[in-house]
């Protein structure tokens, strides 16, 4: 079954929609519009009886919101109608309310600095419970967590890094919830655990033209199970939200 995302001109290049409840990696630099892509894709869900939330790892929710609400989401009238959620699970502690570094003295007796469990970043494990506890209690058919970035370097090497998101992505197919999984694109030729493991991977551009512009564009790298464009298309901002137009011209 295809669900729409609501992304104007983005749908009829991917058969009509998204696979419902799969999971989908949507990669981008900074102020490419994975944001406002994320809240487009909860806020039309949540119009058409398919409540959504937004996972938030690094950003703040009052933040997210008061941005969102420059465009026609009906972010605020969702959240008070309970069909559009956001749940902060990021670090959450002010500066001075605890100590940011601890000495911990390891089982060789050698001190060691380390940081504080209330400072440190979220673990995929625990992030994934967080999205368990919230998918029971509310019902939600769409996530969108934000950012995958956050949670990629937790672990102590990267072998175990690599096996845990992969772990996270796989228990998230357990919820059933179509999920839009953000995280920052640094190297677009190299390739990570997550857009393997991911149903589908799209990529934000931001960078400039031939003639100095700044050029923003979509770009859809994989689709499983769908017939997709696959040119670099562009990418404007409206009221409505974000609509994807023509193939970036060389």
């Amino acid at each position: 079954m295809r669900i729409k995302t609501g992304i104007e001109g983005f749908d009829g290049l991917v058969e009509g929609g998204l696979i419902k409840g799969r999971q989908y990696l949507l990669s981008g630099s900074p102020g490419s519009g994975k944001t406002t892509f994320g809240v487009q894709f909860l806020s039309t869900g949540a119009l058409f009886d398919e409540p959504g939330a937004y996972i938030a790892l690094s950003e703040s929710i009052e933040t997210i919101v008061e941005d969102m609400s420059r465009y026609n989401f009906k972010v605020r009238e969702l959240i008070d109608k309970k069909k559009l959620f956001f749940l902060d699970i990021g670090p959450n502690k002010n500066y001075g309310e605890y100590n940011d570094i601890w000495t911990v003295i390891t089982p060789e007796h050698e001190q060691r600095a380390t940081e504080s469990p209330e400072a440190a970043a979220p673990s995929p494990e625990s992030v994934f419970k967080s999205v368990e506890t919230l998918v029971k209690h509310t019902g939600v058919k769409r996530l969108v967590i934000d950012s995958l970035s956050a949670i990629r370097f937790t672990a102590h090497n990267p072998a175990q890094e690599e096996r845990s998101i992969s772990k996270f992505i796989r228990n998230l197919k357990t919820l059933e919830c179509t999920t839009i999984l953000l995280s920052e694109l640094t190297k677009p030729d190299s390739y990570t655990i997550e857009q393997f493991a991911s149903h589908g991977v799209i990529f934000l551009h931001n960078f400039m033209d031939n003639n100095d512009r700044m050029t923003r564009a979509l770009q859809i790298i994989k689709m499983r199970g769908t017939k997709h464009d696959c040119d670099m298309r562009t990418l404007e901002f409206t009221p409505r939200g974000i609509r994807v137009g023509n193939p970036v011209r060389a």
